[in-house]
């Protein structure tokens, strides 16, 4: 079985929808944050292994607490998992931080911020140049509807 193969793609998103909810629902551990989401799983093609990027919408200690409580509860987890998917065998499973989120979060706030910057140069540079030859109160909207329909 390849990697990215029909059948693999179906079981990683099965387990990734069974390990959301076992996380959110039967997991009680105080340290995992109720802000946790399991963003990608990769099953191994020979479902020995399982990779689970869990992201944490929280401070870094939260997500480092979180990682930990899960790390511990990876029996519990993995039983739980094995009773609810019908798998040949049940994978280990690797909890890995997933930091994309607040990496595309922090990109987009730089790109708004030069966005921003840019804006206000090209505004000033246009606000130089112009000349006052143009009053808005010579100019009636009414008139200028009027010669377009013609």
């Amino acid at each position: 079985m390849r990697k990215n193969s029909i059948k693999n793609i179906r079981i990683n998103g099965e387990v990734q929808k069974e390990l959301s909810r076992i996380i959110r629902d039967e997991v009680k551990d105080p340290r995992i944050h109720p802000m946790t989401s399991v963003m990608e799983v990769e099953v191994a093609p020979d479902l020995k292994t399982c990779k689970a990027y869990i992201s944490v919408l929280g401070s870094d200690e939260e997500a480092k607490d979180t990682i930990k409580g899960l790390k511990q509860a990876e029996g519990f987890i993995r039983r739980e998992l094995a009773r609810t998917v019908n798998l040949r065998n049940t994978p280990q499973i690797r909890f890995l931080l997933d930091q994309s989120t607040e990496y595309g979060v922090t990109m987009s706030r730089l790109i708004d911020e030069i966005a921003a910057k840019e804006g206000r140069a090209v505004a000033a540079e246009t606000d130089e140049g112009f000349d006052d030859e143009f009053d808005e109160e010579d100019f009636d909207e009414e008139d200028s509807e009027e010669d377009f329909e013609e």
